[in-house]
């Protein structure tokens, strides 16, 4: 009796292979729609970039052969551009070079844009990651603690710190910060990304100067860097901790009026334990939102600071493509600045599947 139940029970569930088949099925339908969902959203910004190049109005002829060239001089660029085709077949000329790697010649630089894009990138990556990394440290926590004290003196000084980063402009921020800190006491290195004696020694491997000089065993060119970075990305990470801390502060408040936080402190636990250890957890998705927000936001938006600081980075490479009607340039900086909101964007959907286990099968 006992092996005929023993036999029983180690028989297959008729149930198991429709469980496998469903489980591989999810498997399957998560990675289709992964993968669909990032080609969808680089055809669409390759034709939204497009467009943009195409209906300006600025002639991309002009900016090749300049205002006083030949009319035959003109139409043989024109022609060479493939700008005498249809709309349609000009933008899958386009997106045939994209796929490509080919993203055109820099009119300012006369170097391929993907060459010059691959050389300036990593300075405004490395700016960005400086400055999110600070606004994380300090603004988590600045938000919590102001969230969790509504109403009394921390929560008035965070928000008061809040309230003056979102009121000063970068631009008077960075120009005060280099007339104190740099002109007058000395704390910091000026502008530019790393000392002119410095340049060249090292050897471009990464693109990040602080990698790189670390990797060579530079020290001194690494110093030089980090001192060049110092203000910049305090600058920029002051701006991000004020967003930061405000949204994580409004989480928060949401949180710690719920009736589990409550029962938390009734079962022993001690208030800042229920905070900490019940009401923060609640909060990732939201906050790892705003962080990702934050972190795109300075990919492409630190025009000003790159500009005031004369940091060599995409922001500032765009600009002045802007300015010179190199539209190969600036289509080409906008497809990457898209290219990195969509890769944050899938990180952030991998990351809240991470601290949200209810997210995992979906």
């Amino acid at each position: 009796m006992s092996q005929a139940s023993t036999s029983a029970t180690d028989a297959p569930s008729d149930d198991q292979p429709f469980v496998a088949h469903s489980l591989g099925y999810r498997l399957f339908r998560s990675c289709a729609t992964f993968v669909s969902s990032v080609v969808l959203s680089l055809l669409g910004l390759s034709l939204v970039t497009f467009c943009i190049g195409r209906f300006i109005p600025t002639d991309p002829v002009l900016a090749v052969v300049g205002d006083h060239a030949p009319r035959d001089i003109y139409d043989r660029t024109r022609l060479a551009m493939g700008l005498d085709k249809p709309i349609p077949e000009q933008f899958l000329i386009y997106l045939n070079k994209v796929l490509h790697g080919d993203l055109g010649t820099s009119v300012i630089t006369s170097n391929p844009v993907l060459s010059d894009l691959l050389h300036f990138f990593p300075a405004t990556i490395e700016l960005s990651t400086v400055a999110t990394l600070i606004g994380v440290t300090l603004g988590v926590p600045a938000g919590v603690i102001a969230g969790a004290t509504r109403g009394r003196w921390p929560d008035h000084i965070v928000r008061i710190v809040g309230l003056f980063g979102y009121s000063m402009p970068v631009f008077w921020l960075g120009l005060v910060g280099l007339a104190l800190f740099y002109g007058k006491l000395g704390w910091v290195a000026g502008p530019g990304r790393i000392d002119v004696a410095f340049e060249g020694i090292v050897e471009p491997l990464t693109g990040f100067v602080l990698i790189d000089s670390a990797l060579a065993g530079e020290w001194d060119t690494f110093w030089s860097a980090a001192q060049h970075l110092v203000l910049p990305g305090a600058i920029l990470g002051y701006l991000s901790l004020a967003y930061i801390a405000r949204m994580t502060r409004s989480f928060m408040i949401s949180q710690i009026s719920q009736e589990y936080v409550t029962v938390a402190q009734v079962k022993g636990r001690s208030y800042w334990g229920a905070v900490w250890r019940h009401a923060f957890p609640n909060i990732l998705v939201p906050l790892i939102t705003v962080i990702g927000l934050s972190y795109a936001t300075l990919l492409e938006g630190a025009v000003l600071t790159e500009t005031v600081f004369a940091w060599p980075g995409l922001g500032l490479y765009i600009t002045q493509s802007l300015f010179n009607a190199d539209m190969n340039a600036v289509l080409g900086g906008t497809l990457v600045v898209g290219t990195m909101f969509i890769a944050v964007n899938l990180t952030c959907d991998f990351l809240y599947k991470l601290v949200d286990p209810r997210l995992r099968g979906t």
